[in-house]
């Protein structure tokens, strides 16, 4: 949200969208078209009234614009795949309670999104919860779904830093220099959170495609 009213995605895939948009990891998304990973599109859309809509209103009407533009019609499945259960480390987790509200402010707390460079990649949570960590975690940093498995339901402030590697992001921004004091994501997890994330393998409902359309030229 660039303002109270005003939302843009640039340079998307659908499939990213459409992980976004149902909070899934692009590999629990099955079927569609050849072009659902390859065309790249640009929302820029206004949002009604004077109150910058949550996180989950935001994505209720990007599921709305799959609905109307694309004419995305879905079925889910279980499916086993594999997958990252998120749980407490031992010691117990080094998670700060937040003490914000999430309306506090009319533009509500910042969103969860990864500050990304080479060399370093931030994570900075103000009122999140760990269901927020885990969506963000599996729509952007891991190819897996994440399974929150803490039972913590609390929202958080925490920092988290690490060096990117070749597991996270796809492997897009290469490894860190090797003089880097910061740890990679999974050590990072467990050493400022006092979190885990553990390669398991789990059931995951799948998205599967039954029908998309591109839009029509204007």
């Amino acid at each position: 949200m660039l303002s109270a009213n005003e939302f843009e995605a640039r340079n998307h895939a659908l499939q990213t969208l459409i992980a976004a948009a149902y909070n899934l990891s692009p590999r629990a998304i099955s079927g569609g078209p050849t072009w659902l990973d390859t065309d790249h599109y640009d929302i820029v859309a206004r949002t009604p009234g004077g109150v910058r809509p949550n996180l989950n209103e935001q994505m209720s009407m990007l599921r709305k614009l799959l609905s109307d533009r694309f004419h995305l019609k879905f079925h889910r499945e279980p499916k086993e795949l594999r997958a990252y259960a998120l749980t407490i480390a031992k010691g117990g987790p080094k998670l700060k309670e937040s003490t914000a509200s999430g309306d506090a402010s009319p533009g509500g707390p910042p969103p969860l999104v990864f500050v990304v460079s080479p060399q370093l990649v931030r994570l900075p949570g103000r009122n999140a919860t760990m269901a927020e960590l885990a969506s963000v975690l599996q729509r952007g940093a891991l190819d897996d779904p994440v399974l929150d498995k803490t039972g913590l339901t609390a929202a958080y402030d925490f920092d988290l830093e690490f060096t990117p590697d070749e597991k996270v992001f796809g492997g897009a921004l290469g490894k860190g220099t090797d003089d880097s004091d910061r740890p990679d994501l999974f050590t990072a997890i467990h050493q400022q959170l006092g979190l885990r994330l553990k390669a398991t393998r789990g059931s995951v409902d799948v998205l599967v495609i039954d029908h998309m359309e591109r839009p029509a030229e204007n």
